[in-house]
């Protein structure tokens, strides 16, 4: 299947509605969050501090009278510069184009699969600025094979999985982590399409330099096509 073939089977899946938290959680308490080094409030915020960033997106949640803020699909981000495992101070290949979805809410809040799923693999991811423990599902519809990363959930998520595990639509998967396991960051889901997971278990780039983002656009669709979110 072409790339292009595959954005419109995504886009075309999303018209159904799915949900990869609460489905009770209408789309209206939900409100965009821009964390982009283009944001200016963001040059006020110490980024590099987990409760400094969370106070930020609570604040922003609590203002706009929302309960989960969400984005960051190809958003260039300032926020990894502190760790190593993404910063290597060459503009070329430092890793700052974020492939995936985030939705930030409290930790503890339950995951759900918004699509039929086998567990491909689950790993915790322990570098500094990580996903931490993340869950990969499997996909076969319409004899399309593709998988959805779930990163930053819960220890106890990952402890009783098993490869093959199956779950249906709808189906609770995990629980969100908090900073101490979930690669220090505030309470949220990392949630992207991988249409080719190539050798990956456990674990696959979330974010990019801009040497691969063409082929991480390709292979990585924006989420929000399956979630229709505002």
């Amino acid at each position: 299947m072409t790339s292009t073939s595959f954005l419109q089977f995504v886009t075309n899946l999303g018209k159904q509605s799915l949900h990869v938290l609460d489905a009770n959680i209408s789309k209206s308490d939900y409100i965009a969050l821009d964390l982009s080094v283009t944001n200016e409030k963001l040059k006020t915020v110490a980024v590099s501090s987990s409760e400094k960033l969370g106070n930020y997106i609570d604040t922003h949640i609590a203002e706009n009278h929302a309960k989960v803020a969400f984005g960051g699909y190809l958003e260039t981000r300032g926020i990894y510069n502190r760790s190593e495992y993404f910063n290597d101070q060459n503009p070329a290949t430092e890793r700052n184009i974020h492939l995936g979805l985030d939705l930030w809410i409290a930790a503890e809040t339950p995951i759900y699969t918004p699509l039929d799923g086998e567990v491909h693999s689950f790993q915790n991811n322990t570098n500094f600025g990580d996903y931490g423990p993340t869950i990969i599902l499997k996909h076969t519809i319409e004899n399309v094979e593709f998988y959805t990363l779930y990163g930053h959930v819960s220890l106890i998520s990952i402890s009783t999985l098993t490869v093959g595990q199956q779950f249906t639509k709808g189906a609770q998967i995990a629980t969100l982590g908090d900073a101490t396991v979930n690669g220090d960051y505030p309470p949220h889901l990392h949630f992207q399409i991988i249409k080719d997971i190539q050798d990956y278990k456990g674990d696959y780039p979330g974010v990019s330099s801009q040497n691969d983002v063409a082929f991480y656009t390709q292979n990585c669709p924006d989420p929000n096509l399956l979630l229709q979110l505002k």
